[in-house]
């Protein structure tokens, strides 16, 4: 056990960032990529093999951990950390993306939302004093208030609503999350810093959630279906208006090159469930780009998929055998493209946070976007 939450910046090139956040389950490494372990397990890879890809930190949510196998069930066999073998730092999403997710299955009004679970139509309702209780039993280190996502475009006087409705939520979330005593468990509560692609919506939104106070700050809402561009003209202005000496977290995002881009604007924590469905769907990302494994080329090339990577998955089976596996369905496809994507997500944060502490940090942006835009070498034969 570390201790209570805080976080520290270490180095900075420009706006990246260069920083330690510690939780009473250890200390993570940012710029830092969280694996996405929604129903308290990373799809397709033991706990272990996260851990040795360079993990600190996975994410668990609170709306599937709900319906099971219960937040209190899982409090009772001893909390999240136990229950999933992962003795590390938890972050726990409050179940807010869902509500934008299942718009279909959900009802909302100012106390809060009430949903008809998807998995056997039962009704739950999620209010944002619930939510902490819920992230209390779970146990998790960092939490996350309850807000409203919006689907993006969406009118302005749905954004503004959205986002005030957020705060009022947040300034909730923080006093149930103060009376479970979650600061005295040295545990950090975040806040999600609304507005769409409105920059005025967004200081706004800034400005309430640092007047309440948090641990750290989530940018929330964004690649929701805007494009790029718009993403990162909401970091250039949104970051500079949170706490210099707290964690900013990019929520849902994203991509390697969204990753590398939003460090340079300041962000310092990503989650993304990108490389986990990719990998079981025969995707691999590299430092060649994206590698279609289901493709026929790959059907007699015995290379790896990058033989100077020190993950097994990567260096050690060939991509006819990957192109095989994936052709025959076998769910080994799955595992080991998963663990090869796990593994790059981690290397690309490794080989930011090496560069932001030596000044190199643009050198490294290039050099990323060059090796993707260069592309896969061709197969042999």
């Amino acid at each position: 056990m570390s201790g209570s939450f805080a976080f520290s910046v270490l180095h900075t090139d420009g706006k990246a960032r260069r920083g330690q956040i510690t939780t009473p389950h250890g200390l993570v490494q940012t710029p830092a990529f969280m694996p996405v372990g929604t129903t308290g397990t990373v799809k397709a890879m033991y706990t272990d093999q996260v851990r040795e890809t360079g993990a600190d930190v996975v994410l668990g949510n609170v709306y599937h951990l709900m319906l099971r196998p219960t937040a209190e069930r899982v409090a009772r066999l001893g909390g999240l950390h136990t229950f999933m073998r992962w003795p590390h730092t938890i972050l726990t999403d409050s179940g807010g993306f869902q509500i934008m997710s299942l718009g279909a299955l959900r009802k909302l009004n100012e106390d809060g939302v009430t949903f008809k679970s998807h998995v056997d139509g039962s009704k739950h309702y999620l209010s944002p004093e619930r939510s902490m209780e819920i992230q209390g039993l779970l146990g998790s280190d960092i939490q996350m208030q309850l807000d409203e996502c919006l689907k993006l475009p969406a009118e302005r006087s749905e954004v503004i609503r959205a986002m005030e409705l957020s705060a009022r939520w947040a300034a909730r979330s923080k006093a149930r999350f103060e009376e479970l005593g979650g600061p005295q468990k040295g545990q950090g509560l975040y806040g999600i810093v609304q507005g769409g692609t409105d920059i005025e919506l967004r200081l706004k939104s800034a400005e309430l959630l640092t007047d309440i106070g948090f641990w750290g700050y989530s940018v929330g809402g964004l690649a929701v279906g805007e494009p790029q561009h718009e993403m990162l003209a909401v970091l250039d202005d949104t970051c500079p208006a949170l706490p210099e000496d707290k964690p900013r977290y990019l929520m849902g995002v994203g991509t390697p090159d969204d990753l590398v881009k939003s460090v340079a604007h300041g962000i310092d924590m990503f989650d993304c469930v990108m490389p986990t469905r990719a990998g079981r769907h025969a995707t691999a990302y590299t430092r060649f780009g994206k590698i279609n494994l289901k493709n026929a080329r790959h059907a007699d090339d015995p290379r790896p998929l990058d033989e100077e990577s020190s993950c097994p998955a990567t260096r050690d089976y060939s991509r006819a055998y990957l192109h095989h596996l994936v052709k025959s369905n076998e769910s080994l496809s799955g595992m080991l493209i998963t663990w090869n994507n796990i593994a790059y997500y981690q290397d690309l944060m490794r080989g930011a946070r090496d560069a932001i502490a030596t000044g190199q940090y643009n050198d490294y942006l290039a050099a990323c976007t060059d090796g993707w835009e260069r592309g896969d070498i061709p197969a042999v034969g």
